[in-house]
C-alpha cells in the first residue's frame, strides 16, 4: 500500500483539491479531518469539523480516540486500497496520522503550493477566515448525515477532461460551516502548556527539577517544546531525557489536542539530592 500526503497550512484549499488529486494519482481513498472517504462515500470516522471546539477538532483530525482508530483501520482493511491520500497541515502531522492508523509512512509528499497558485491559496484563506467555509470531499447526502443544519451548499469538482462522448466527469463535494465556528475562539496560553509539560517531566524518576520550559507555536495546533531540567546524579541521562520527551508529548497531546512537533531536552545540571518522585501514568 502506498501512502501519499498533501500538506499545507489550514485554510489553503487542501480538502477542496483532494478529490481531484486523488483521482489523478489513482488513490482509492482519502483521509481528511478524521474521515475515511472513497469516491462518493464516507466509509468511516467522525469529521473534525463536527466537533464543538477547535481543540476537539484537532484531536479528531489526529485520531486520538481509540474507537475511531479501530473503526478506520477496519474500513481500510475491508477496502484494501493500493493508494491512500492523507491530508495534513504538515509532513509531521501526515506521518503521525499514518502511524496512528497503522499505515506505512508517506512515500510521497505534495505541498499545496505544488497544486494551487498563490492567488487560489489567498482566495481559500479569505473564504476560511471571513466566512468559515470548510470543504468536505464528499457529496451532500453523505455529509448531511453527520452535519444536520450546518450545510452551506454543494460544490462540484471536475475530475478529468472531456472524453470521446463529450460528457464531463464531475464529483460532488460539500461546503459546510463547522460547529466550532459558532462558539467563539478557544485558545490555550503558553503558561498552561508550560505547566502541563513541567508536571509531566517531574513525574519521571531521575528528574529533580523541571527547569526552564519554552513553548513555540510553529503553526495552528502545532507546538515545539524546549525544556532544561535538572536531573538527579546517578541516573542514565539519555534514558531520562527520552522518557521526559515521551511523557511531555503524551500529556500535552492528550490534555489539549495540540500536536507536539518535537520536545528538545537540554540537561541544565545534576543534583545530588535523591528524586522522591515515583513513576505515574500521565
Amino acid at each position: 500500500m502506498q501512502i501519499i500526503a498533501l500538506v499545507g497550512p489550514s485554510g489553503t484549499g487542501k480538502s477542496h483539491r483532494a478529490t481531484g488529486i486523488a483521482h489523478q494519482l489513482e488513490a482509492q481513498a482519502i483521509i481528511d479531518d478524521g474521515l475515511l472517504i472513497q469516491g462518493n462515500r464516507i466509509l468511516a470516522g467522525s469529521s473534525a469539523k463536527r466537533q464543538p471546539t477547535r481543540i476537539g477538532a484537532i484531536k479528531s483530525a489526529l485520531f486520538l480516540e481509540e474507537d475511531k482508530v479501530h473503526e478506520i483501520k477496519k474500513a481500510i482493511s475491508d477496502l484494501a486500497p493500493a493508494k491512500i491520500l492523507i491530508l495534513g497541515t504538515s509532513k509531521e502531522m501526515a506521518e503521525k496520522i499514518a502511524l496512528r492508523l497503522g499505515l506505512p509512512a508517506p512515500s510521497k509528499f505534495l505541498n499545496i503550493e505544488d497544486v494551487a497558485s498563490e492567488k487560489e491559496i489567498r482566495k481559500a484563506k479569505y473564504l476560511r477566515t471571513q466566512f468559515s467555509k470548510h470543504v468536505i470531499p464528499a457529496p451532500t447526502l453523505e455529509v448531511k448525515k453527520s452535519f444536520p443544519g450546518t450545510l452551506v451548499d454543494p460544490l462540484q469538482v471536475f475530475l478529468r477532461k472531456r472524453g470521446v462522448s463529450g460528457k464531463k466527469d464531475w464529483l460532488e463535494q460539500s461546503i459546510i460551516r463547522p460547529t466550532f465556528t459558532f462558539h467563539g475562539k478557544l485558545s490555550i496560553s503558553n503558561h498552561a502548556l508550560e505547566a502541563i509539560a513541567g508536571h509531566a517531566a517531574k513525574l519521571v524518576n531521575g528528574v529533580n527539577q523541571a527547569g526552564k520550559i519554552n513553548i513555540r507555536v510553529e503553526q495552528e495546533g502545532v507546538v515545539t517544546i524546549d525544556i532544561a531540567p535538572v536531573l538527579t546524579y546517578g541516573y542514565p541521562l539519555h534514558v531520562i531525557a527520552s522518557e521526559i520527551q515521551e511523557r511531555i508529548i503524551a500529556a500535552v497531546e492528550e490534555m489539549t489536542g495540540l500536536q507536539v512537533q518535537m520536545v528538545n531536552v537540554q540537561v541544565k545540571g545534576l543534583s545530588l539530592e535523591k528524586n522522591t518522585v515515583t513513576k505515574a501514568t500521565v
